[in-house]
């Protein structure tokens, strides 16, 4: 096998032999790994297509999908450790703004990225479709205004994609 950067031996999920799967929300299992290329402002698209929660009244599976976006700043998320944490809602009773804030934040504390939007598109249950959206910035004057202008332009649908566009 081979051996890992020395910039990249925090990482516990990727490649390990066992997974350890959360029946309960456990940001704990998130893990993030150096920018190598902070300087470059490159934006990161990471979409969840089978995320699923439960009402916190009824106990009713809620499914969704999941889309992040974010402008790194020194640290990138890694995706195994993403996949787990978000399996973690699973028997976690939360409304769907809910879920998609707490997201938003533990992905924000752990990174710290210049910007960080969270989507969720969750299927309609008694016959209304909920789309949350939560967004936040470093508060530099450029990601501010990022932020303030896809909140004001935001619309379902505005910045997610259908489901065949990530597989074409």
């Amino acid at each position: 096998m081979k051996t890992r950067p020395a910039r990249l031996k925090n990482l516990t999920q990727l490649g390990s032999k066992t997974i350890q799967y959360h029946d309960q929300y456990n940001p704990s299992v998130l893990e993030a790994f150096p920018n190598k290329n902070p300087e470059g402002k490159q934006w990161v698209s990471l979409i969840c297509p089978e995320f699923t929660s439960l009402c916190p009244i009824t106990g009713q599976p809620d499914f969704a999908r999941i889309f992040i976006n974010y402008i790194p700043n020194q640290k990138l998320v890694e995706s195994k450790a993403l996949k787990l944490y978000l399996f973690s809602f699973r028997n976690q009773g939360d409304f769907h703004e809910d879920c998609v804030e707490t997201i938003c934040c533990d992905l924000n504390r752990l990174m710290k990225p210049h910007f960080i939007e969270v989507i969720g598109e969750f299927t309609p249950r008694g016959g209304i479709a909920i789309y949350p959206y939560s967004s936040s910035s470093d508060g530099s004057a450029v990601y501010k205004k990022l932020l303030l202008d896809r909140k004001a332009a935001y619309a379902p649908g505005k910045y997610t994609m259908g489901l065949g566009k990530p597989y074409a």
